[in-house]
């Protein structure tokens, strides 16, 4: 893949007019490859991983980005991290710098991989992820991932399709001595 460009994020299926219908061609197991690529960070409250403002956070940030004509909608993704079970971070990708939002780059190499259910699941993904990094030749630096469709959107599509995003690195090795 391109440096700094994701699969295709299909927009055309959209009944809800919220979240598209995630179409995963292009998305499960694909190498991405990002050079300080751009990103506007949101961070959301949790308790005990569970968002808790998410809805209003997106929704902010979403009108930032669309006010700064930041995004082509075919090249989007929202990279969802939790550093403790009170917080959530969430990178926006983005063509160009949103005034008044927090913005970061991301530089290095990732791998993807589709799953489908509960957010509940989150843990088992990630195990399955450093597995899959593993049988690669390669170690997991940090998991995200990309919820491709809200709660209500998945309750109307019958499920709920959520892709794995591991930054990798090679398998730090241990000096003898």
């Amino acid at each position: 893949m391109e440096t700094n460009r994701l699969p295709r994020y299909d927009v055309s299926d959209n009944p809800t007019h919220c979240c598209p219908r995630f179409n995963s061609q292009g998305w499960d197991e694909q190498e991405l490859h990002f050079s300080a690529k751009r990103f506007v960070m949101a961070k959301t409250r949790s308790l005990c991983h569970v968002p808790l403002n998410m809805h209003s956070v997106f929704k902010k940030t979403l009108a930032a980005i669309d006010k700064a004509d930041a995004q082509e909608a075919e090249q989007f993704i929202v990279l969802s991290h939790d550093p403790s079970a009170w917080a959530a971070e969430h990178y926006f990708a983005v063509n160009r710098d949103v005034p008044g939002q927090k913005m970061l780059q991301l530089s290095g190499d990732y791998l993807t991989k589709v799953f489908e259910g509960p957010y509940s699941d989150a843990p088992n993904w990630a195990r399955h992820m450093t597995s899959l990094v593993r049988s690669r030749g390669k170690q997991v630096l940090k998991n995200y991932f990309f919820y491709t469709t809200c709660p209500t959107c998945a309750k109307y599509y019958g499920k709920n399709p959520v892709v794995a995003v591991a930054e990798v690195g090679p398998v730090a090795t241990s000096q003898g001595g």
